[in-house]
């Protein structure tokens, strides 16, 4: 057990302390967020993408999948689906750095704080890319920092295509994330 006084936010050192219960733990501005194990498709489309990425990266890039902590701040903690980041910037236990891009992949229980609390942590952190992977479309929404804001430059799903280019060039079809459910 963690003992933490009451209305305090929540640290880095406190998440560390945590048991293992199966939960995924997060901290969003002090705040505690514990989310279930993710589901089949959820985990499918993390693998590929991972995979996909991994293929295209670039010398001095690495692809990192959760669980993993990427320490924005003491108070604010998450575990991106996926990350690319630069192979010099993690540590052998966490990523402290802004990495290149960061993936999340939608479940029910997380789309809400994905596509909000998330994005605003991850825009406010700097991190160029953003994308929403939808694995019940299948659909991903691809947002890049302008002048420190998000933008949505693109939305496909389905058999639809897009090539990113940022961290690096790199062809995305949403369905093509599910093939191994065929």
């Amino acid at each position: 057990m963690v003992a933490v006084a009451h209305g305090s936010p929540l640290t880095y050192d406190d998440l560390q302390r945590l048991p293992d219960d199966g939960y995924r733990h997060e901290l969003l501005d002090g705040m505690l967020l514990m989310t279930p194990s993710p589901s089949v498709p959820h985990q499918v489309c993390v693998l590929t993408l991972a995979f996909l990425l991994r293929q295209h990266r670039r010398p001095g890039e690495i692809v990192l999948v959760a669980p993993f902590d990427y320490v924005i701040s003491q108070s604010t903690v998450l575990e991106p689906d996926v990350v690319v980041a630069r192979t010099a910037d993690h540590t052998h236990a966490n990523l402290p750095s802004t990495p290149l891009l960061v993936v999340e992949v939608l479940s029910p229980s997380t789309h809400r704080v994905d596509r909000t609390a998330k994005r605003s942590a991850y825009e406010e952190a700097g991190v160029p890319a953003y994308w929403l992977v939808d694995p019940d479309v299948p659909a991903v929404t691809v947002l890049e920092l302008v002048d420190a804001r998000y933008e949505q430059v693109a939305v496909v799903a389905g058999e639809e295509s897009y090539t990113a280019s940022t961290p690096f060039p790199v062809e995305i079809t949403p369905a093509r994330l599910l093939d191994d459910l065929s």
